[in-house]
């Protein structure tokens, strides 16, 4: 029997800021792994600790109490070695940069390492946008931007990709259309093993069943995990999936869960 490689380990993952008029305690206790090449969503009432969970996965906060692993390291070793990539519910585009060159933005920071083996124009065919490498911000809409976003995250090709309610802002039709399109770019990696691993925190039940092998629920603050569902509907998966008895079955039942922990 082949040993499932975890790629993401959190054990009793606990924060508190202490830095308000009295300390808060956002997340509580939290122990889950994540297997290599598995999408991960995280759902859970405004305020739960979501956004602050994703960044103790990713390194850029260290928690108040417990162990995250990422390849059974600290979280910034793989960030140290642009093994992680981050987008956010704002792309955060350069206004004065063309696609092409927000993409390759990234690379001219870091400056060598794994740069040589970067190809942004390659990132850019992969999400679509390769016809507008020489557009500008201003020039693209919501969905596009967030297109330019993604392929800057993955521009050197992490293993680990984590995204913070990407989607949040468009209309709810182009939502749709981007959380299929990022479906597509996860399963353009073949074989499976060798796809990225994806950590997806997002406020939309429909979205979460839509996209992950399994959803994370988290309680109201601090948060804590009330349900953690296998996703077993099959793959690759189309916007009609969301019309089968099975995918109501799952957003029913996790919007049962969500309600019972607000």
């Amino acid at each position: 029997m082949a040993v499932v490689q975890n790629h993401v380990s959190l054990s009793g993952l606990s924060h508190v800021f202490e830095d308000g008029r009295a300390p808060l305690r956002v997340l509580d206790n939290l122990t889950f792994s994540v297997p290599r090449g598995r999408f991960l969503s995280i759902i859970g009432p405004s305020g739960c600790g979501k956004s602050t969970l994703l960044r103790a996965i990713g390194g850029l906060l260290h928690p108040s109490e417990g162990v995250v692993s990422v390849d059974g390291e600290q979280p910034g070793r793989a960030q140290g070695r642009r093994d992680v990539g981050f987008v956010f519910q704002d792309p955060s585009l350069l206004p004065w940069r063309s696609v092409i060159a927000n993409v390759r933005l990234p690379l001219e920071i870091a400056g060598n390492g794994r740069v040589d083996n970067a190809d942004p124009d390659a990132v850019l065919e992969m999400v679509g946008l390769a016809d507008f490498r020489n557009y500008y911000p201003h020039q693209l809409s919501g969905g596009m931007q967030q297109r330019v976003a993604l392929a800057r995250a993955i521009v050197f090709d992490p293993s680990l990709l984590l995204m913070d309610e990407p989607f949040g802002a468009l209309d709810e039709i182009t939502r749709s259309a981007m959380r299929y399109e990022l479906l597509r770019i996860w399963q353009s990696q073949a074989p499976a093993a060798e796809r990225r691993t994806v950590v997806f925190v997002t406020h939309s039940v429909a979205e979460a069943v839509a996209v992950s092998d399994r959803v994370i629920v988290l309680s109201k603050q601090p948060g804590r995990i009330v349900a953690d569902v296998d996703i077993e509907l099959p793959r690759p998966r189309t916007e009609e999936a969301e019309r089968t008895q099975p995918f109501l079955d799952y957003t029913n039942h996790l919007r049962d869960v969500l309600r019972a922990a607000a």
